[in-house]
């Protein structure tokens, strides 16, 4: 797996992690992985074997193909570039940037469905 993959894979598993309210250290209890093991992947320094990626895909309760990112999506190479620019940046300043791209998809989704 690229490094690209590992570090895309890896913030899914931050991302789904919070949205549970776990810790690292719960996650990993939960799922009877190691912590280094949950920050390893979460940093994308890990690739998780099936089994690693079966037990948090379970206790997180989120879809494997949410976890992947797709080559085969038209604007692939313009995700992967925005996602670049997204992971150069501290928590707060991602914060703000999904903030404001949920914002714009949105409104972008009212004006695309019409008045209702």
């Amino acid at each position: 797996m690229l490094e690209f993959d590992l570090v895309y894979l890896g913030n899914r598993i931050h991302d789904a992690r919070k949205e549970c309210g776990l810790t690292q250290k719960e996650l990993a209890n939960q799922t009877g992985l190691a912590v280094k093991t949950v920050q390893d992947i979460e940093k994308g320094r890990k690739n998780p074997t099936y089994e690693t990626l079966s037990r948090l895909i379970c206790r997180l309760g989120v879809s494997p193909s949410t976890l992947f990112f797709s080559k085969d999506y038209p604007h692939a190479e313009e995700l992967q570039c925005f996602l670049k620019y997204f992971q150069a940046c501290d928590p707060k300043g991602q914060k703000i940037l999904l903030k404001t791209m949920r914002f714009l998809a949105e409104q972008l989704r009212t004006v695309q469905d019409g008045p209702d």
